[in-house]
Formats: structure tokens, C-alpha cells, sequence
């Protein structure tokens, strides 16, 4: 995956600062088994309220299960299903709305936000693409995959490798190559109170 620079006030990490929602998956290029479980093993290991781990995900492999694969990518809004046809991994993310008790377990989807990020860094580690998407239609993901009604379909998430450079279609390439940008810090990061911007430095 070819790198997209990104201007921070302070250094992170560079895992951090490569990964990004690339759309250009080379078609030929299928997933091994190991490579999957060890995405799967970084959401595992994610951080959740009591350790209750509320996230399910549904593994729809290309190569091992076209019939899944195919399923997941009709759920896909039609703009995302134009570029998600082409990777070979698509994961549906859900999370448990309920808690141990039976009670509302409002940590959820925060939880399993955090097992998808954790996912999508391991890919970043292991030189694949992966992109959340929320574009989906919920009522066709619990049909066709019978989802109890406990769980909430959260988002698509789509795993494979970047197409190399020279053959990224021209149609795709402004979005590709676009530059990655995020609000200023003071704009969404607050010290002390509600909207007392962070400052740089004291």
C-alpha cells in the first residue's frame, strides 16, 4: 500500500499515520487463512467495558465462501459496490446491544468500534488495504445472514491488497490520491471544558 503523507503536531506512530481507507483492490489477490485469523485475533484483543467483547463479525471470504462474499457485497450501497467488488475479504461488524444481564449495554458500539480499529491496523501492518464502510442496508445484512435482533449491524468492512500505481483506473485516482485531512485538533479536542480549545503548548 503506497503511503499518504500526513502533517501531525506531534509524532504518532507510524501504524497510525499509514493507515487510511483506500479504495483500489487488485481482484487477483486473495487472502490467506493466517492473514485472516490474524485479523480477527486484533479485534479479539481489543479493549471492552468488562470485558464482555460485544462485537460479532461476519467472515465473508472470497475465495473460501463466494456465496457469503457475494451476499455481504449485494448488501453494499451501489457506489460502494462498484470499487468493494474487487477485495477479497468483506467483514460484517455488528455489536451487542445487550449486556451479560440482558440489560442495555450502551458501551456496544463503542466497544466494537474499537475491536474494528484495532482490525484495520493489523491490516495496515500486514501491507493490506482495509476501508469501514457505513453504506449498507441493515435489513438485507439480517436477512441474509440471520442476525439475532439483539445485534446491530455497525458497518462493512472491506480487506485486501492495493492495486499497484500503474494500474489504478483513472476514474479512481483523484480519490486515491486525494490528501488525507483532518480538523485542526482545537476544533474537535477540549482542555478542561466544553469548547476551551487544547492548546499546542504551555
Amino acid at each position: 500500500m503506497f503511503n499518504k503523507s500526513i502533517d501531525t503536531n506531534a509524532p504518532i506512530h507510524k501504524l497510525i499515520s499509514t493507515r487510511w481507507s483506500g479504495r483500489a483492490y487488485d481482484p487477483n489477490r486473495m487472502l490467506s487463512r493466517q492473514q485472516i485469523i490474524s485479523l480477527l485475533e486484533a479485534a479479539r484483543w481489543a479493549p471492552s467495558c468488562y470485558g464482555y467483547q460485544p462485537w460479532r463479525y461476519i467472515v465473508c471470504d472470497k475465495l473460501s465462501n463466494e456465496s457469503s462474499w457475494s451476499k455481504a457485497l449485494e448488501c453494499l450501497a451501489e457506489g460502494n459496490q462498484v470499487w468493494a467488488k474487487n477485495a477479497s475479504l468483506l467483514l460484517l461488524a455488528c455489536a451487542d446491544s445487550k449486556n451479560r444481564n440482558n440489560d442495555e449495554n450502551r458501551w456496544g458500539v463503542y466497544d466494537t468500534g474499537s475491536a474494528s480499529e484495532n482490525l484495520c491496523l493489523q491490516a495496515t501492518a500486514l501491507g493490506l488495504m482495509a476501508h469501514q464502510m457505513g453504506g449498507f442496508s441493515v435489513e438485507n445484512s439480517i436477512n441474509y445472514f440471520n442476525i439475532p435482533k439483539r445485534f446491530i449491524p455497525m458497518a462493512i468492512i472491506t480487506v485486501g491488497y492495493q492495486l499497484v500505481e500503474n494500474k489504478i483506473p483513472k476514474n479512481m485516482k483523484e480519490r486515491e490520491y486525494s490528501d488525507r485531512v483532518r480538523n485542526s485538533l482545537d476544533m474537535n479536542f477540549f482542555e478542561g471544558t466544553w469548547d476551551a480549545p487544547i492548546l499546542l503548548s504551555r
